[in-house]
């Protein structure tokens, strides 16, 4: 099947998806959804005042991770690839990272329920985030929690997540044949 987008943004719009589930009528503290405003958003490191609380953001990690070396004449690609979550909260001025911790432990929870879709793969289109074997495995960080400083005006949270991939560079669109 193919893809309107390259596998690493289809793996991001993917992930945003899976973070909007994240509501108390699925089972979670915070609401992430987008049936009023957005609140996830892909590739915003810069937010202001105006902007939804709570809210996420999906960024690649600055640095990439070595990736595996190809077989000669190959156009595949095996590896990690870093993703930052950034969770930006309200804050009460005597326990200012407490939403914070809450929103870390609902994002870690969904996650980890996609993570063990890995587990159950048994069709080309089940797996992490319903990409088959295209994603091999998801790691969670543990995260770090942060009150409103320098960085941030609200408290805050970043979560990195390690994806393993199974990349084919000359089918960057996902069109298996």
């Amino acid at each position: 099947m193919a893809w309107t987008s390259p596998l690493r943004l289809e793996i991001q719009k993917r992930l945003t998806v899976v973070l909007e589930q994240i509501t108390p009528s699925n089972g979670y503290v915070m609401d992430f959804s987008a049936t009023t405003v957005k609140r996830v958003f892909r590739g915003r490191a810069v937010f202001g005042d105006n902007d939804p609380i709570p809210m996420l953001s999906i960024l690649e990690a600055p640095i990439p991770i070595d990736q595996l070396p190809a077989p000669a004449d190959s156009g595949m690609s095996s590896g990690g690839w870093e993703l930052v979550i950034q969770g930006f909260f309200k804050d009460d001025k005597e326990n200012p990272t407490d939403e914070a911790h809450v929103g870390l432990a609902d994002v870690k929870k969904r996650l980890a329920m996609e993570a063990m879709k890995s587990l159950l793969l048994s069709h080309p289109n089940d797996g992490i985030l319903g990409l088959g074997n295209d994603v091999l495995k998801m790691q969670i960080g543990p995260g770090v929690v942060r009150p409103p400083d320098e960085i941030s005006a609200k408290a805050y949270f970043w979560l990195n997540l390690q994806l393993d991939l199974a990349e084919d560079l000359t089918d960057p669109y996902g069109v298996k044949t």
